[in-house]
């Protein structure tokens, strides 16, 4: 595999990616709110639009750039601050109503 950062291969096996996680209603896997799906893709000031993110980053994991079982559904918003960092967990549910 080639330095492309969109080869052809990369282009088809996102596009399915994402037609399942909009069929699934996905939710973002770093913050766990919904996305917007019926944002286009080049709608940058848009940070609630799906953008493909991939666990293991791919400055750092070259090797994983096409292997969908690294992909991730995102927010662009959410994608652009984790940036290659590591991924911070969601709030998640309060264990109790808190006043």
């Amino acid at each position: 595999m080639g330095n492309r950062t969109k080869s052809r291969r990369y282009i088809k096996l996102s596009g399915e990616f994402r037609a399942r996680c909009e069929a699934d209603r996905l939710p973002c896997w770093l913050c766990g709110m919904g996305i917007d799906y019926a944002a286009p893709h080049d709608d940058y000031k848009n940070d609630e639009r799906f953008q493909l993110d991939h666990f293991h980053p791919w400055s750092t994991h070259p090797e994983l750039r096409e292997d969908p079982s690294n992909f991730r559904p995102s927010h662009a918003g959410c994608n652009r601050e984790r940036s290659n960092g590591s991924p911070r967990p969601p709030l998640g549910i309060p264990s109790r109503q808190w006043s």
